[in-house]
Parts: structure tokens; sequence; C-alpha cells
């Protein structure tokens, strides 16, 4: 389980851990678990008010997680909240699930901490709020506070470290050192596969975004 893919877009990583989700079968005859979110929105002065649920579903953030989660056993997820410390239940932790219940996940920790790493732990549904304002209602969500992370973005792959990784550049990256933190999480790089559009796969290039305009706005 120690593998993962890089993208600089939330959209690429949805796309291939939907598709992976559909090939992965470690364990025979596996069971897909749809586990649903209970969304609901609230005001600043206290009152609730009601929305469809088709159009709560829709709404999505990166600290957020789906409102339809799907996993099997196997799977890897990543810890999208700071849970537990003491414990190495924090933002980004790397995790594998061992088994599904409707109202706790039981995992098993994969990160490279030796102190956690192999620990089995258990994971409950928590109320959940996006870490920004870019939603159109103040969204609340009741639901695990993991994703699947076969494939994760480069943001959130800072202070992780694994064998082997490969790195989807079919998107540009889009800010400033994002090219380091990619390649810079994988212990060897002999572990290490691109992916390039096939425009750039002559040249091995690909675009690393410095914004000049910062430079000229700055006064000396």
């Amino acid at each position: 389980m120690d593998h993962i893919i890089l993208c600089s877009r939330n959209d690429e990583v949805h796309n291939i851990n939907k598709a992976i989700l559909q090939q992965f079968n470690l364990v025979p005859n596996i069971e897909v678990h749809m586990l649903r979110s209970v969304d609901f929105v609230s005001k600043e002065d206290g009152m609730y008010y009601t929305y469809s649920a088709e159009f709560l579903q829709q709404l999505n953030s990166s600290g957020l997680p789906p409102a339809l989660l799907y996993l099997k056993v196997g799977c890897p997820v990543i810890l999208l909240r700071n849970l537990d410390l003491g414990e190495g239940l924090c933002n980004r932790t790397r995790m594998v699930v061992v088994n599904v219940r409707k109202k706790v996940l039981q995992c098993r920790i994969i990160s490279k901490n030796r102190r956690f790493k192999g620990k089995i732990i258990l994971i409950p549904k928590i109320r959940l709020s996006p870490n920004t304002n870019i939603l159109p209602v103040p969204l609340k969500r009741l639901q695990f506070p993991v994703r699947l992370a076969f494939a994760i973005t480069i943001n959130k792959s800072q202070g992780q470290s694994v064998e082997h990784m490969g790195i989807n550049l079919w998107t540009s990256v889009f800010f400033y050192k994002q090219l380091y933190v990619a390649f810079s999480r994988c212990t060897l790089v002999l572990n290490i596969s691109v992916l390039l559009l096939e425009q750039s796969q002559e040249s091995r290039r690909t675009l690393n975004v410095v914004y000049k305009e910062v430079f000229n706005s700055i006064r000396l």
C-alpha cells in the first residue's frame, strides 16, 4: 500500500480514485459500501433552512468528504481532520480500511511514523464544515472524515513519504513550488513515474509556474 498517485486538481483525483475503485479486487468478492452523509444548512441566527438532498449532495470542497462515500475493505483513505494527535489521527494521515460499519470505520494506519504505523483505530462520523467559504450555502455535513487515497492532490501530499509514486501532469501545476513538493514525496527517484501530455513526452518537460507579476509589483 506504499504507492500513491499525485495530481494537481481535485477533479483528476476524483476520476482516478473512482476508476481504481472499480477495478480494486484485493479481497475476492469484496462488497462496495456506499456511505451517505447527512447534510444541512445553518445560519448564524441558529435557524435551519431546508434544501433538497440532491442539491446538498452536489456541494463539495477540498476539505469535505463526499456526500456519497464509496469504500471497500483494503482501500487506502486519507484523514481530513485532526481527531486525536496523541493517537496519530491528524489531518493527512493515510490509512487502509479494515472494516466498515454504519457508524464507524475500522482502519489501519500506514503513514511512515513508526510510532503509529500498523495501529488499528476507529473513525466515527463527525459534523464537518468546509475550511473556506467557497460554497454557496453554509453547509454542515455529518460523514466519516476521510477520502479515498489511491490518488491525492499535490497540496494534500505535503508531509507524506512513500516508496512508489506516480505524478499525473496531464494538467500542469498551477502554483509555484508544486513540482518541488510532488517530486520530493518519494524516498527513491527511480520509483517515480510521470505521466505527461503527448506533446510533452518527447521533450520530457512540463510547466513550472512562476507568477512574475508578483516580483514586478515589489518595490525595493
